[in-house]
């Protein structure tokens, strides 16, 4: 049965103001056009449930937008996980699709920075650039030491999220670039305007998505480039040990040319006294 719930009834407090970045309000109605349900979802619902320590132990995706992955993730366990998101748009959009697929996902209006549980998990992941769209050290750092809290002892936290080496490669010395991707439908596809800010480690990108019925939609979003390095360093600073790194959920070698990359990281276990 799908179970779902907004922040006032979790373990959050109440009256916690939530911070939305309007995301989900930009997005709302194509999110699932630019990141379709297809076999690149079931690929990290497949390795994410491999990578989990045990099912029944828990699961919180940080950021969980429509469900993409925390859908097929939880039939793959065959328990429930608990998506955290600050956008009632994306959650209104996830609870729907979660009646519809019958998916124990548990949907929480939450920030990730801050967000609290009086139970333990072990498995917490941030997928899809999510930790990206913090926009300053400090506050992705707080995300990952909140998905450390979360976790027991043994636990893993995974985070896929932008390659900053590529991302700059891309743009090969200049601030701005487009670049247009063609969809597998015939007449889609997503033309991008990229702008590099340098002085914060910024990535502002305009997104244009084209219908094949000659209709398009303008959505844009800003990101916080990371390094590897950085991430570890935030997870080490956590307490959390890095475990594994590649460039997607195939497991392909860690590449500073692939746009995006996969780390794993695990909550040392309670030494015995």
């Amino acid at each position: 049965m799908t179970a779902t719930r907004t922040a006032a009834s979790a373990s959050t407090s109440a009256s916690a103001v939530v911070e939305d970045i309007g995301y989900g309000r930009q997005f709302e109605g194509w999110y699932d056009r630019l990141f379709p349900r297809d076999e690149s979802a079931a690929t990290a619902a497949a390795r994410l449930a491999a990578l989990h320590p045990g099912p029944a132990s828990g699961t919180v995706e940080f950021g969980v937008g429509t469900g993409r992955i925390a859908l097929p993730l939880a039939r793959a366990l065959g328990a429930p996980v608990t998506g955290i998101d600050s956008s009632p748009e994306m959650l209104a959009a996830l609870r729907s699709a979660a009646e519809a697929d019958a998916a124990g996902v548990e949907a929480v209006l939450a920030d990730i920075r801050t967000y609290a549980s009086d139970r333990s998990v072990g498995l917490v992941y941030c997928v899809c650039a999510t930790l990206s769209m913090l926009l300053t050290p400090e506050d992705q750092a707080r995300a990952v030491a909140r998905a450390a809290e979360l976790l027991a002892p043994g636990g893993r936290f995974v985070v896929e999220t932008h390659n900053k080496p590529a991302v700059l490669a891309a743009h090969e010395g200049r601030s701005r670039a487009s670049y247009f991707i063609p969809y597998p439908e015939p007449g889609t596809g997503l033309q991008t305007h990229s702008t590099l800010l340098p002085e914060n480690d910024l990535w502002h990108c305009a997104h244009i998505w084209f219908e094949s019925d000659g209709t398009s939609r303008v959505g844009t979003e800003l990101s916080r480039l990371t390094t590897p390095d950085e991430v570890d360093g935030y997870a080490r600073a956590a307490g959390l040990v890095p475990e594994n790194r590649g460039a997607d959920w195939r497991g392909t070698p860690y590449d500073e040319e692939a746009p995006m990359f996969v780390t794993t990281y695990v909550k040392p276990a309670r030494a015995s006294s």
